[in-house]
């Protein structure tokens, strides 16, 4: 069946050998519809950001932009505002019919640690085309702060899919008819559109803005960081929020949403045109995201970055959506039920790094 390939195809290919790495992957790689990729041992520090290319190898163009070769055995500091390229343990022949796409895992992109997949004849980021058959690669660029990495790492993700995935507004519509994917109206235009909320049902705290000129934070490190260090917290009592250029911001989406467990979702910018910043892409959401005991839902983390000009956002602005995708078939296991699930029943919500 076409669809996003859930847990339990993702074994069977890694058995098969279509996915394979050194060392083997290990069973808390696979999620309920993406496999987590893991940084090999070695950066390389770049002058600038690069694709290598139809009909070219990544290998054949480091040469052209590599400034200096890091070891991370020991642990490595990637700086702010610097690029990197780190060769992952993974590395995949996939099957004719099998497309493939990566995205920067939650904690990544609360980070704002800009991190994309590279391959071999690539034309674009985070995309794989049917039947690739090659290395792969991390492109890592930490814009808000310095950070820590080591072998070993699962900064991103990656989904397969067999053939057409994504739901059409129809379609949508009909899935939230049986099983509604937000509380209250939804709006449906070539996803599920999600507005921001800067009217909390509870005091005035709406988001968070990283701080410049932050200590580094080890990846690795759970709960171990003073979030007043990192970020400055942001309060509004008139449900408006002036963004400064530059800035990197935590906000939350006014409405909870679910994705049922035989759907998969991403989250996607809406328009460049309503205004001068961007919803942070880093964005799969796995089936059974929202759906707990309550069965109520749960909002979406907004990662935003404002670009050349100041810009006003306003409660309700609505600032992107989900995409969503049938999946091949239903996974083993649905996020938050019995696997390390560290965003179920979120709200307003930091890297899991902050205490």
């Amino acid at each position: 069946m076409n669809g996003v390939l859930p847990d339990s195809e993702i074994r069977k290919l890694i058995d098969s050998g279509a996915i394979s790495a050194s060392p083997a992957i290990i069973p808390e790689q696979v999620q309920p519809a993406s496999l987590d990729l893991r940084l090999g041992r070695t950066a390389y520090r770049l002058r600038a950001s690069f694709l290598a290319g139809r009909g070219r190898r990544v290998t054949d163009r480091l040469a052209d932009f590599r400034m200096h070769q890091m070891d991370l055995t020991d642990g490595a500091v990637l700086e702010r505002g610097c690029v990197y390229l780190v060769p992952l343990m993974e590395r995949l022949a996939l099957p004719a019919g099998l497309t493939a796409v990566a995205n920067a895992k939650s904690s990544t992109g609360r980070l704002d640690l800009l991190t994309r997949l590279v391959a071999d004849d690539g034309t674009e980021f985070d995309r794989l085309p049917d039947s690739y058959d090659g290395p792969l690669y991390a492109e890592i660029c930490p814009r808000s702060f310095s950070v820590l990495v080591r072998p070993g790492m699962r900064l991103n993700q990656l989904r397969l899919r067999r053939g057409q995935a994504i739901l059409s507004d129809a379609e949508l519509a009909e899935l939230n008819a049986r099983e509604p994917l937000v509380g209250g109206e939804a709006l449906i235009d070539q996803g599920l559109g999600f507005s921001v909320d800067l009217r909390p049902g509870s005091g005035d705290l709406v988001g968070y803005r990283a701080r410049p000129h932050s200590g580094v934070i080890d990846l690795d490190r759970i709960g171990a960081y003073d979030a007043r260090e990192f970020w400055d917290e942001l309060r509004t009592t008139d449900g408006r929020l002036i963004l400064d250029p530059g800035a990197f911001y935590i906000l939350v989406s006014r409405e909870s949403v679910a994705i049922p467990a035989d759907c998969a979702a991403e989250m996607a910018p809406y328009l460049a045109m309503v205004g001068e910043f961007r919803v942070h892409y880093a964005g799969f959401f796995d089936p059974g995201f929202g759906i707990g005991e309550a069965g109520q839902g749960a909002r979406g983390v907004l990662e935003v970055r404002c670009h050349e000009a100041p810009f006003v956002l306003e409660h309700g602005q609505v600032v992107g959506r989900l995409v969503y995708e049938r999946m091949a078939a239903r996974p083993d296991r649905l996020y938050g039920a019995g696997i390390a699930s560290n965003y179920q029943g979120q709200g307003l919500k930091l890297a899991k790094q902050f205490r």
